[in-house]
């Protein structure tokens, strides 16, 4: 067949695995033998294009077989080295035999004849192992080939002497800081506390739950607040239905179910602080009396109380008296006529003030906290505010365990002197030396719990009542 007609009968093949597409005019002998045409006119070369004639075409050389390096002569290992570029080694030069050849060296290792020359392991068969073993000796050797400006030793001293003058000073001065300022807080401390006043809060200045920082003008906001919520002394004097006797026989029932329901004592004493002045402001008739207290108990546990009771139980304390809906009613009116102002400064807690400066002695705060309570059920201690009494306690408490005088510690802590707690220390010895007229109360702590105090305090008042000039066989004036 004539060779025009093989080269007009030649199609083009286009390449799948080209991502750009592009086309060959490529044929193969395998491929004319495909179409049936005849292969002996078919080039044996592929077309070349243009070169630059800077580059030179280098003739095909054989690959020797692995291992075997007979046929490799001494021209074609010096035909390989003036082939390869400057700075490399052609695969020819190596030894013989199947050892390992030797790596390339880097230009920056080549400059420096001086230096030594690193070379790296081949790490398996591929070429990114060999790659990142040439980087690294490639950073070993700048590395090496860059100057360190070491400083002199002589100034290495000097500048370690400059900081250890710096750090000195610098602790000296923090000393000296601290120092004076514990000399101003001792000189302010000494303007605040009298002669024979120890700074007790001192020692809870490691203890954020005492907030000894602030306990000083925590109590000072307390005993201003007392004054805001004072009942009226004189309310009874506009109840028609109602007298301070059945204001007693009321806060006997409330002692009464607060230790059924095992409340709190600061419940307790914030429910008849609600009842005064509730029946300050409004005008109750006697058959509302019991629900007044109920829901003041009620509020008083929801404000005081981590679990208060439900108002179901209230009203099953109450025999039934009222519905509860009748409870929660009053409890809306109640707080309306408090303005919803329940900020009471409970007297338990400037007994536990008082109890610091006495080491915190069980007996006497024991003691303490039944000659408190007796402010609830007796009118006559409305005259005097919940730091008074709390005060006349605890002297009443050492007085009769014979605790000792009470000094100026005590007195400063407690706010008021031997003399200015004497009338409310009087009125509680009154009460304890006359019969018993609130059961509930005095069976509370009658028991070994409360270590027997009513018992104990009744025995002692009965025998210094005369001593002291109280007459008690006169009746109380409940009529007030």
């Amino acid at each position: 067949m004539p060779p025009a007609r093989a080269a007009s009968t030649r199609r083009t093949v286009t390449n799948e695995n080209d991502e750009n597409g592009a086309t060959t005019t490529r044929l193969t002998r395998s491929k004319a033998a495909a179409f049936g045409e005849d292969v002996s006119n078919v080039p044996t070369k592929t077309l070349q294009t243009k070169k630059s004639a800077s580059t030179v075409q280098q003739p095909p050389r054989k690959r020797a077989a692995l291992g075997d390096v007979s046929n490799v002569t001494k021209g074609d290992a010096i035909e390989g080295k003036k082939a390869v570029g400057k700075g490399l080694v052609s695969k020819a030069s190596a030894p013989t035999g199947i050892t390992k050849p030797s790596r390339t060296r880097s230009v920056l290792t080549t400059k420096d004849n001086n230096k030594k020359v690193v070379e790296t392991k081949r790490t398996g068969s591929g070429v990114v192992g060999s790659k990142r073993k040439t980087t690294s000796s490639s950073t070993v050797s700048i590395k090496e080939e860059t100057p360190v400006e070491e400083e002199p030793s002589r100034k290495k001293v000097l500048t370690a002497e400059k900081r250890t003058k710096s750090e000195d000073e610098i602790k000296e001065n923090a000393i000296t800081v601290i120092e004076e300022e514990q000399q101003e807080s001792a000189k302010s401390a000494k303007q605040l506390f009298a002669e024979g006043v120890e700074d007790l809060d001192r020692e809870d200045l490691d203890d954020p739950l005492m907030v000894a920082e602030y306990v000083v003008e925590i109590f000072e906001y307390l005993k201003k607040l007392e004054v805001d919520t004072r009942p009226n002394a004189d309310y009874m004097a506009h109840q028609d239905d109602l007298e301070w006797k059945m204001r007693g026989i009321l806060v006997d029932w409330l002692i009464e179910v607060h230790t059924r329901f095992h409340l709190l004592p600061e419940t307790l004493f914030l429910a008849v602080n609600i009842i005064d002045r509730f029946l300050s402001a409004k005008v109750v008739q006697l058959d509302r009396l019991q629900l007044v207290g109920v829901t003041a108990m009620f509020i008083a546990s929801k404000y005081e109380e981590v679990l208060s009771p439900h108002v179901a139980n209230f009203r099953h304390v109450a025999d039934d008296g009222f519905t509860e809906e009748e409870i929660l009613s009053a409890e809306r009116y109640v707080l309306q006529a408090l303005d919803y102002d329940l900020s009471y400064p409970n007297p338990m807690n400037f007994l536990r003030r008082i109890s610091k400066a006495d080491n915190y002695d069980i007996q006497t705060r024991t003691l303490g906290k039944y000659l408190m309570e007796i402010s609830l059920l007796d009118h006559r201690f409305m005259d005097y505010l919940p730091s008074h009494i709390a005060a006349a306690a605890m002297y009443l408490a050492r007085t009769i365990l014979e605790r000792g005088p009470w000094d100026a510690t005590l007195a400063h802590y407690a706010g008021y002197t031997e003399k200015e707690i004497d009338p409310v220390f009087k009125l509680m010895v009154d009460y304890l030396a006359r019969p018993v007229t609130h059961e509930a109360f005095f069976k509370k702590y009658a028991s070994k719990k409360f270590l027997k105090a009513s018992i104990l305090t009744r025995q002692w008042a009965k025998k210094h009542a005369l001593g002291l000039g109280l007459d008690v066989s006169q009746p109380l004036d409940n009529t007030r």
